[in-house]
């Protein structure tokens, strides 16, 4: 069972409420990808909202509820950690862990070992039991 189901439904059935925002003209050329992009020209049709058929631009109204943000999709708080002394400070009951990029693999091992033993929820924990790097 996820912690967290209530805040994780109510920022679903919020963003079910918002449009789906593409990136301008991604609909026409298919070298643009539809990830969104803001409009910036000066004459833009989007961005100055001449036309009623566009679609609507991103804006801080159409944000999630605040008590969700920050929230994994399992529903635990997204936490990065560099070091034991930072996976000390956090609860396993409700904090997931998210081991930083410039970790190398050997306090990497150690990190998943003690968060394993703690029962950390590790969102990319990334180790092989052998070691090698293949």
């Amino acid at each position: 069972m996820p912690i967290n189901k209530d805040k994780i439904a109510k920022r679903q059935e919020i963003k079910e409420h918002n449009p789906d925002f593409e990136r301008p003209e991604s609909w026409r050329y298919v070298r643009l990808q539809t990830g969104w992009r803001k409009p910036k020209g000066i004459d833009h049709h989007q961005r100055k909202q001449w036309s009623r058929g566009r679609p609507g631009l991103v804006k801080v109204g159409f944000g999630g509820p605040k008590e969700a943000r920050g929230l994994h999709p399992s529903g635990f708080t997204d936490n990065l950690v560099y070091n034991l002394d930072d996976l000390a400070k956090l609860d396993p009951k409700k904090d997931g862990i998210r081991l930083g990029h410039s970790v190398g693999t050997r306090k990497r091992k150690e990190i998943v070992t003690k968060a394993v033993e703690q029962k950390f929820k590790i969102f990319n924990a990334r180790v092989s039991a052998s070691g090698s790097k293949s």
